[in-house]
């Protein structure tokens, strides 16, 4: 049965073969990010969802049509480089304005649709790196983490009206992110050992999953009837990341995260 899914960030990588995946199944889609792009499956929306009006105004365009918002896929997000001691109020504020706060504003647009028909299904687009903090990314593992956590509160106040949340972890997936994410000041102690790490970083995504497959194992999700808080979703060798980190000692467990991202 087609559904109405609305997906964030359509303007390129995952986003935009999430909506082009979806569309061409069937599906009525419309993709909400801040540049306008042409394609024959989906809709595109300029919206920026950092802003709450220009939020509102896109699901009030989109409600004009459809009947029914079936699903909201919450992809949006920026990645950001540096060591914690560098970052500025500035560079923090704008991350978490969009991978948590935007995020936030777009599921506080949708339930109220979600409500009146006591149905709806959200995933919120996270981070493998959000269950540990990853070296130079600590502020990006942050912002994802408080995703997680408000994913999870909400699980718990939605589920009266059947309205289904989850976080999906994703490893590194092959797209553009190197060149978008935010890069902060380095400064001279920290810098021979951030360029290793920079370095093997962007090579991860270089060798990432196709964004395609991400869209497969959606559609997968979307299937079920009852939803687990989190999922996970990459290789091998980042997924095993997660439960390691339980049950190793936290020594143990760093000196394998530094040999890793080559620090040792």
């Amino acid at each position: 049965m087609s559904k109405t899914i609305i997906i964030t960030g359509t303007s390129s990588g995952i986003g935009f073969a999430l909506a082009e995946y979806f569309g061409k199944k069937g599906n009525k889609v419309y993709g909400l990010s801040r540049k306008s792009v042409s394609s024959d499956f989906f809709v595109s929306i300029p919206t920026d969802i950092t802003d709450k009006d220009q939020i509102d105004n896109a699901i009030s365009e989109i409600l004009k049509t459809e009947t029914r918002i079936d699903v909201l896929i919450n992809n949006a997000g920026m990645g950001m480089v540096g060591s914690v001691e560098d970052s500025t109020k500035e560079d923090i504020t704008k991350l978490f304005n969009l991978n948590l706060i935007g995020s936030v504003q777009m599921m506080t647009a949708v339930l109220p649709k979600m409500r009146e028909q006591k149905s709806g299904k959200i995933i919120n687009v996270s981070s493998i790196g959000s269950e540990m903090g990853l070296p130079f990314r600590g502020f990006y593992s942050a912002s994802k983490s408080a995703l997680d956590k408000v994913t999870e509160a909400m699980r718990y106040e939605v589920y009266p009206w059947n309205i289904h949340v989850c976080s999906l972890h994703l490893g590194d997936i092959k797209t553009n992110i190197a060149e978008n994410r935010v890069k902060t000041k380095v400064s001279e102690p920290y810098k021979n050992v951030f360029d290793k790490v920079y370095a093997l970083m962007n090579s991860h995504v270089g060798d990432g999953t196709e964004p395609l497959d991400v869209a497969v194992y959606l559609d997968g999700l979307l299937g079920k009837s009852k939803w687990k808080a989190h999922y996970y979703f990459g290789k091998f060798g980042q997924k095993i990341g997660v439960p390691l980190k339980w049950i190793l000692p936290q020594g143990t467990y760093e000196n394998l995260m530094k040999k890793y991202n080559k620090m040792d």
